[in-house]
């Protein structure tokens, strides 16, 4: 049975126009979407003892993601506000709350049981990569960040890199995977949103076109295309095999609102929320 840990970020996503909030966050979504791809999946990360805390907690048990390392720390759970224009998320504040928090040496110790751990780049958690990439392969998530340096120090530590890439050319983005490849990577996916994603090892680029369809909330692709593609990777699938159930998936969780669904009425004071038209 594969297995994967995601450590790292979580947050309540609140619509506020649906006076509704879902479970989410790049490392939770990934634990998540990992469980219902059929792998042993674990989640290490922290949440406030409130309505949404709880909210996160639920969710978890409910997919069967083992919560061992699960913190409940004094303060508030993470939120994100979302707005959306034309099917595609926006994002209107947020609050970390307690979601940033500091592993521990029982934190590396678990991990060493799992084939891979996943950590995204919002989580924090860039000064434990070295340590953690040495307990077992390591999935990083840079999402759109794709300065340099910053990759060139993560990439011989990944696994499998992911970046965001829905802005570029596709040359931009092979441009982008060869050189997160040549920086040591060894797998290196960036997903393009309706125009699909690319997957890399050595000299070879696999591509996939994005499953045509009326996006209704595109919260939580991204990371649904990662889960699935590290889950695919680690079975040892065909990389265009895998990449096309990526899609599919990808496009599934497009369909619905909210990352993972687990709706669960609007529990943050979120205050006041910037204006953005057609906010739905």
């Amino acid at each position: 049975m594969t297995k994967i840990v995601a450590v790292g970020d979580n947050d309540v996503d609140c619509y506020h126009a649906r006076n509704e909030m879902f479970p989410g966050g790049n490392c939770f979504n990934v634990a998540v979407f990992a469980r219902r791809f059929g792998a042993t999946s674990s989640y290490v990360g922290a949440v406030g003892p409130d309505a949404a805390g709880d909210a996160m907690q639920r969710a978890l048990a409910a997919e069967e993601v083992i919560t061992d390392r699960l913190k409940v720390l004094p303060g508030s759970t993470a939120y994100c506000v979302i707005g959306h224009r034309n099917g595609d998320r926006v994002f209107l504040k947020y609050d970390l709350g307690v979601s940033m928090f500091e592993p521990d040496d029982q934190d590396f110790t678990y991990v060493e049981s799992f084939d891979a751990v996943h950590i995204g780049q919002s989580s924090g958690l860039d000064a434990y990569l070295v340590r953690f990439a040495r307990t077992a392969k390591l999935s990083y998530d840079f999402s759109t960040r794709r300065d340099a340096h910053h990759r060139a120090s993560i990439a011989p530590l990944c696994y499998l890199a992911s970046i965001s890439g829905g802005d570029l050319a596709l040359s931009e983005a092979e441009a982008l995977l060869r050189d997160t490849l040549d920086a040591g990577a060894q797998w290196c996916l960036v997903t393009r949103g309706n125009q699909g994603a690319i997957l890399g090892r050595g000299d070879q680029i696999f591509r996939v076109p994005a499953v045509s369809i009326e996006a209704v909330d595109t919260l939580g692709a991204g990371d649904t295309f990662i889960a699935r593609t590290l889950v695919g990777l680690l079975r040892e699938e065909e990389p265009l095999e895998l990449l096309r159930a990526a899609a599919h998936e990808a496009a599934e969780t497009c369909m619905r609102i909210g990352a993972v669904g687990h709706a669960a009425p609007m529990a943050v004071n979120a205050g006041d929320i910037p204006a953005l038209e057609d906010v739905r």
